[in-house]
């Protein structure tokens, strides 16, 4: 039978192991600002020029991924629902949209027919 010394010994190394590898992992992993400060200029230029956009493209995603989380189905096939109503939204603006551009190219050319004659 193993002494109480060898029982302290691997209760100590697994103690510096499980703490002290989380702890070296932290200590050294850089923070988002010293990554950002080693970017050359114009990178530092454009993530601050599209940051607004992807966290409001983040946002964006949160906010659908809560709603599709509401729903009693699972969530792909909620997102999957939600999506296909997002697309037909979004082509029914468009052609929305396009229709709104005919008339309106339509009535400019009634208006310069009337001024010819």
């Amino acid at each position: 039978m193993p002494s109480p010394g060898t029982y302290m010994k691997a209760i100590g190394a697994g103690a510096a192991l499980c703490i002290g590898g989380p702890a070296l992992v932290w200590y050294v992993t850089p923070t988002e600002e010293e990554i950002f400060k080693k970017y050359n200029p114009d990178l530092q230029k454009r993530a601050l020029a599209q940051r607004e956009t992807r966290q409001q493209e983040f946002d964006d995603f949160v906010t659908h991924l809560k709603e599709a989380a509401r729903s009693d189905k699972p969530i792909w096939t909620a997102q999957k629902e939600m999506d296909q109503k997002r697309s037909l939204e979004k082509t029914q603006r468009l052609r929305d949209e396009q229709a709104s551009f005919t008339a309106e190219a339509e009535r400019r050319r009634a208006e310069i027919r009337s001024s010819t004659q």
